[in-house]
């Protein structure tokens, strides 16, 4: 797919000092959403192949707030610490996504649905006249085709994830499990992705290798 890249103008990148340690940040206005997100990289991936990598959509409840509904503040912090043990990698932050790219308002909307009325996340979207998921992974491809990254092990439970992502162009060598325990807070919200976004949460079925403070579990393709 034929896709236009980062004008200079609209990138920049410095170092930054995190609990975790040094990242460079590179910092980017999407030439087609008109967002700007942020790619955290650590070590020296240009031209290489293989390199870890985690594209995090947006979540301000979960990520900031720590909120227990979904898992996608201790996937973000698990795919920081991944990167940081591996010793080089690319954590895309894509904004915009929130509420898989419906927004904030109508994420707490569908939050609503979900606790009045018992619906799951997909249907609690459908039900207020919104799509599932209009995320795009552009931004994501574009940000790795400036970091010269060659091909990359992508740390995610969604197949559609590695589609996405090789629609423009990206290589997915592996599909790196990213899971994180069940809990009562977020065990209806972990089944609805499994069972009907085609999620791959083996944890749901019992116990399973967490991305964490253990080594990263079996990789797939």
């Amino acid at each position: 797919m034929h896709d236009q890249g980062i004008e200079q103008d609209d990138i920049a990148e410095a170092e930054l000092r995190t609990r975790r340690g040094v990242f460079r940040a590179v910092a980017f206005r999407d030439p087609v959403d008109g967002h700007e997100h942020m790619a955290l990289v650590r070590g020296d991936v240009r031209g290489r192949e293989d390199v870890l990598v985690r594209t995090h959509s947006e979540c301000l409840t979960g990520d900031i707030f720590a909120a227990t509904r979904c898992e996608c503040g201790d996937q973000l912090g698990a795919a920081l610490d991944a990167i940081v043990r591996e010793g080089a990698g690319v954590l895309v932050y894509l904004r915009g996504h929130e509420g898989r790219g419906i927004g904030l308002v109508a994420k707490i909307r569908t939050c609503i649905l979900q606790d009045d009325q018992g619906l799951d996340t997909v249907d609690s979207a459908t039900a207020i006249g919104l799509p599932v998921d209009v995320r795009d992974y552009g931004p994501a491809a574009r940000v790795l085709r400036h970091l010269e990254v060659r091909s990359v092990r992508l740390m995610s439970n969604n197949p559609a994830k590695v589609d996405a992502l090789e629609s423009y162009g990206v290589e997915v060598a592996e599909r790196v499990p990213l899971l994180v325990p069940v809990s009562d807070d977020n065990v209806r919200y972990l089944t609805a992705k499994r069972d009907r976004l085609g999620h791959d949460l083996p944890q749901l079925d019992g116990p399973a290798p967490m991305l964490g403070g253990t080594p990263v579990g079996e990789a797939s393709r």
